[in-house]
């Protein structure tokens, strides 16, 4: 520890710290490779059969906790090996645990820690969730740029989670949506394959209508942002105000007084 300290306080070149850094290393790396080895020797190793038991187990749980009544998804479970030539010590407690920014769903992996055992082992396994559940797919090509209209598309099931943009599951929220890209035969329409179709860009002029109670205005105005059916815009008044509306076609704004 002594070099250490002269490394800090600069007294050693970097070189030489370096290669005492190095030696430390391959210290620690070789008592930590004599634990592992003293479970190995004496027959101490741990059954991955019973591994992969506990991580199946827990993943049953977790797949069964979650609330998919209201999509009808029927979710699958497909567990991988861990390296053939691993070999852990005996564990008495397997703990299964979803690595920080993972999810149970597509292609992900499960770690196993173990927390009771002469030698504390943490390992991963790759996993694939599959939640088969009834989706749109594109029945014939689609042009980047296109409206898409009910012929475009049929519904059959397909793997929600074999892509990570959501599906979009009800008709109405992509029927008269515009292609973002080409689309082709057999792809499950998802989020990210449509977008809002713009029935007037900002500076058109458009109509706008004031509703109150028993009477209604009509007026024009300008609009200051893009309009979609069903979505606020806003709109410049003659006299200067912004004033922000729904839009009800390519061509009214109607305001609520």
């Amino acid at each position: 520890m002594k070099g250490f300290a002269m490394c800090q306080m600069g007294q050693w070149n970097w070189h030489r710290c370096w290669d005492m850094l190095a030696q430390w290393l391959l210290v620690g790396t070789y008592c930590f490779g004599m634990v592992a080895a003293q479970a190995q020797t004496s027959g101490d190793i741990q059954d991955p059969a019973a591994v992969y038991t506990r991580a199946q187990t827990w993943l049953n749980n977790a797949i069964g906790q979650i609330d998919n009544k209201a999509l009808s998804l029927r979710m699958e479970v497909t567990v991988g090996e861990l390296d053939r030539k691993l070999r852990l010590a005996t564990c008495q407690e397997v703990e299964p645990y979803l690595p920080p920014g993972t999810r149970l769903w597509g292609k992900t992996r499960l770690g196993l820690r173990c927390l009771r055992g002469e030698v504390k082992w943490n390992v991963f396994l790759q996993i694939t969730v599959k939640a088969f559940g009834p989706a749109w797919v594109i029945k014939g090509g689609v042009a980047q740029g296109s409206l898409l209209s009910e012929a475009d598309a049929m519904q059959v099931e397909v793997d929600w989670a074999e892509l990570n943009s959501p599906i979009v599951a009800n008709m109405s929220d992509w029927l008269g949506q515009t292609a973002a890209r080409n689309l082709g035969t057999g792809q499950a329409i998802r989020l990210d394959m449509v977008r809002p179709t713009f029935v007037f860009q900002a500076g058109e002029q458009v109509r706008v209508v004031a509703q109150g109670g028993g009477f209604e205005i009509a007026t024009s105005g300008f609009a200051v942002s893009s309009g979609v059916v069903g979505q606020s815009a806003r709109v410049r008044m003659d006299n200067g105000r912004v004033l922000t509306g729904q839009v009800v076609d390519g061509r009214t704004v109607r305001l609520a007084l």
